[in-house]
């Protein structure tokens, strides 16, 4: 057995129970990429990023993902469909197989923490069997100094081996792949799955229990940045709707793209190191902080080359709509360092409406924000998965119910208080479609969108007149500087006005058919922020 490379003097994977392992610690990104070029497992690219196949599984899989169900978790975790439990001494079994199976092989060890705050900092240890997941580790987690290193002492551990295979008639599982968390042992493991995202939504699932239930603080899926008058605005969204994009603005220091707490002194902080961005159609035009970021050190995901050369064809989707990249927050130029900012001011809930009938940006009354963030509402469009051949509603509780242990409503409750305790500003933004749904319609301009936003966060929306929606209730601009007028009122914007109040009755019917769920932990200011069906329409 060897153990090379920067380590605390007593640190050994024998710890973790894998022996007779060769394992690398602490590699650099430059390290990493030429050892994934070496063993055929990469290519270089012309920016000099890598890029990998993910293999089988090019997304997360929420149907194998696992909470131990022990002590701590069994009256606390909203079991369901979302988290799904896994019995305490199966996981000890499946545990000890995959140790065995990275027992005796190459390996990476990386030092990592998340929660970019003293007061919450979580050292971690992630433990790869592939040197580019260890890269990934590289770039989305923090990266404590060398000093740190020397005496590390990791709080939680994470284990990935895509290679394993479960057996699920013996180990529990649903299938071959799977993505468990273990609270009381601080382990999350992952196996059978090459898709990177799963190691970072595995400690992001893991900080959505430890910080509301444990320190009181709220976690949040979302994007946040910093003006220059030390104005903080969050963003949040499902993937496609825009958080990563509109987060990037070059008039404003990025915190972070993906995942934050909000502590009890209204400070917001980032839980990562760096960005995973979707890189479909992406342009230096529309991203350019994106576009500039792919350069050594960042690692593409399932992207393909244009022709015979190593150039990215970022519209190609052959394996998949979702091509990613990740690198490390470095990689953009406007930051703000360290990765947390002060007194929220503007929060934003992006929403990509593929039935073009939000409005493009609305204000929101604290019982809509409650009622909107429980619904997390967005729309998939044909294409982007197999099988949907027209627009699909898409519900996601505070926009990322996948990666949320508790009850919707813990998370909903403390936002709710902590926006009206901070005075924050609530918008929701529709990224989607205008004119008509996706196939009759556009979808917005981006610079329109960003135009809306710019405005909401200079305060030139505050004395403008606004319009209310009959159905949603919502209350809209009628005007905002550079933007068209008539794009601002979505139905204005539909050539047949009956088909729009028509479709904008049935997306109102669906909010309140998938509210149902949560009514009865719902106050009347909440529901007073439920859409209005109209029952002769």
């Amino acid at each position: 057995m060897a153990e090379k490379g920067l380590k605390a003097e007593n640190a050994t994977v024998e710890s973790l129970g894998i022996k007779g392992a060769n394992a690398h610690w602490n590699l650099t990104s430059e390290e990493l990429a030429t050892i994934s070029i070496d063993k055929g497992m990469a290519t270089k690219t012309s920016t000099g990023a890598i890029t990998v196949d993910t293999g089988k599984f090019t997304g997360r899989s929420p149907k194998d993902r696992f909470i131990v169900k022990d002590d701590i978790t069994k009256d606390a975790i909203w079991w369901g469909d979302i988290n799904i439990p896994f019995e305490s001494d199966k996981f000890d079994k499946l545990y000890d197989k995959v140790v065995n199976y990275l027992s005796d092989k190459e390996i990476y060890v990386r030092d990592s923490y998340v929660c970019d705050h003293p007061d919450y900092r979580m050292d971690l240890r992630v433990v790869t069997e592939y040197p580019w997941s260890n890269m990934f580790a590289h770039n989305m987690f923090l990266r404590p100094s060398e000093d740190e290193i020397k005496s590390f002492d990791p709080e939680w551990s994470v284990v990935c081996a895509p290679g394993f295979y479960a057996n699920p008639d013996e180990d529990g599982t649903r299938q071959e792949n799977f993505a468990i968390l273990n609270f009381k042992r601080k382990i999350a493991l992952i196996g059978g799955t090459g898709y990177t995202g799963e190691i970072k939504k595995g400690i992001f699932s893991a900080l959505n229990f430890i910080l509301p239930h444990q320190k009181n603080t709220l976690s949040m899926h979302c994007s946040a940045n910093v003006g220059q008058q030390g104005d903080t605005a969050i963003f949040f969204g499902l993937s496609g709707t825009g958080k990563t994009t509109l987060s990037a603005d070059p008039n404003r220091q990025l915190i972070g793209d993906d995942e934050h707490g909000w502590s009890e002194d209204n400070t917001v902080f980032n839980f990562e190191g760096g960005c995973y961005a979707k890189t479909i159609d992406l342009s230096a035009e529309n991203e350019p902080d994106i576009w500039n970021a792919i350069k050594p050190g960042a690692l593409l995901e399932n992207v393909r080359f244009k022709g015979e050369t190593n150039e990215v064809d970022f519209s190609d989707s052959t394996v998949t709509e979702n091509t990613r990249v990740s690198y490390p927050i470095y990689h953009i130029n406007n930051i703000q360092q360290p990765s947390r900012g002060q007194n929220p001011k503007n929060i934003f809930f992006l929403t990509c409406d593929a039935f073009g009938v939000l409005p493009p940006i609305s204000k929101l009354t604290p019982g809509q924000a409650a009622f909107h963030f429980i619904s997390g509402y967005t729309a998939k469009v044909a294409g982007t998965e197999a099988g949907i051949t027209e627009p699909q509603t898409t519900f996601s509780a505070c926009f990322g119910a996948p990666f949320m242990p508790l009850h919707p409503t813990v998370y909903a409750e403390m936002l709710s208080k902590k926006m009206k305790d901070a005075g924050v500003n609530v918008w929701l933004v529709n990224t989607g479609w205008s004119g008509g749904e996706y196939g009759t319609g556009s979808r917005i301009k981006l610079k329109y969108t960003r135009g809306m936003i710019t405005a909401a966060l200079n305060g030139e929306l505050e004395d403008v007149d606004y319009k209310e929606h009959p159905v949603f209730g919502l209350k809209y601009p009628i005007e905002s500087p550079g933007v068209p007028k008539e794009v601002l009122d979505a139905r204005e914007t539909w050539e047949d006005k009956d088909a729009y109040d028509k479709k904008a009755n049935n997306l109102a019917q669906k909010f309140v058919n998938n509210f149902e769920k949560f009514s009865d932990y719902a106050n009347a200011e909440i529901m007073a922020g439920a859409p209005k069906v109209n029952e002769n329409a």
